[in-house]
């Protein structure tokens, strides 16, 4: 009998130790709503389809789900499902998602088109590009305008799905490093889906000195100004704070010809334990 409990007592440490486990492979952020202006002076297209909040990113969790990594977003705007002939339930967004499993290993360069840099300790490892373009054409990009030393350390998901205020993407496990992905860095870019990108931008859409149909404004007719309409700070806990640590993050200088004088520059949110 003694020795049936004692069975039963371990197994039962057992499931609580593996439960454990599994519930520290996620992690949760959250982003303050309203701040969906890059450094504090973007503005939104002008063609209606680009609603308000729809590139205000509230919240983003990442969770190991069996063989795959889910990703949720939260944006602050129901999703324009049925645009330009997308078909995963979304159209205008368009994330790009730095994680940081190495902070001596990690790139500090940014992807093509979000003209950011990553501050020295705050590079990332993995880039992961959640779009509503097919997989295809976001691997081409990849290919065509990535440096070939970056593109390895680039994913692209398997799925991507959106519903309500929510888009979610699915990758493969073994394309992240093992390890305790809760004690990593994350950054979350939040952008916008162009199907016309420019020569050098990775399907990203320019932010111009003045608003258009299918342009952001309130930035700079160069290729100087941040390409980032909204991204985590601080803890990533949607305190106000984060607001101002995102204008400054997002913070650039222009040269007279537009060319940069000193690039926006990120550094990496960790979850608050």
């Amino acid at each position: 009998m003694r020795q049936a409990m004692r069975i039963g007592f371990l197994a039962v440490v057992a499931l609580v130790v593996v439960g454990a486990a599994a519930m520290a492979q996620e992690v949760s952020f959250k982003d303050p709503v309203g701040d969906d202006n890059g450094p504090g002076t973007y503005t939104y297209p002008t063609d209606a389809v680009y609603k308000p909040g729809s590139f205000d990113l509230t919240s983003f969790k990442m969770k190991k789900a069996g063989d795959k990594y889910q990703l949720d977003f939260g944006v602050n705007a129901t999703l324009e499902a049925k645009c330009w002939s997308m078909e995963y339930g979304f159209c205008v967004q368009m994330i790009f998602v730095f994680v940081q499993s190495d902070p001596a290993t990690g790139h500090t360069d940014g992807i093509p088109g979000l003209n950011i840099k990553f501050a020295s300790g705050s590079g990332w490892n993995k880039a992961i590009i959640v779009s509503p373009q097919p997989a295809s054409r976001v691997k081409d990009e990849v290919a065509l305008k990535m440096a070939k030393g970056l593109q390895a350390d680039v994913i692209v998901p398997v799925r991507v799905k959106g519903a309500g205020r929510t888009i979610s993407a699915w990758i493969d496990a073994k394309d992240l490093p093992q390890g305790d992905i809760t004690a990593w860095g994350y950054q979350v870019g939040m952008q916008s889906n162009e199907g016309f990108p420019a020569a050098t931008d990775l399907l990203t859409r320019k932010v111009n000195e003045y608003e258009g149909q299918h342009r952001f404004g309130g930035g700079n007719d160069g290729d100087c100004d941040p390409h980032v309409i909204d991204i985590l700070a601080g803890n990533g806990t949607g305190d106000k704070s984060e607001v101002d640590l995102q204008h400054k993050m997002l913070a650039y200088e222009c040269n007279a010809d537009g060319t940069s004088k000193a690039m926006a520059t990120l550094t990496m949110v960790h979850m608050k334990k």
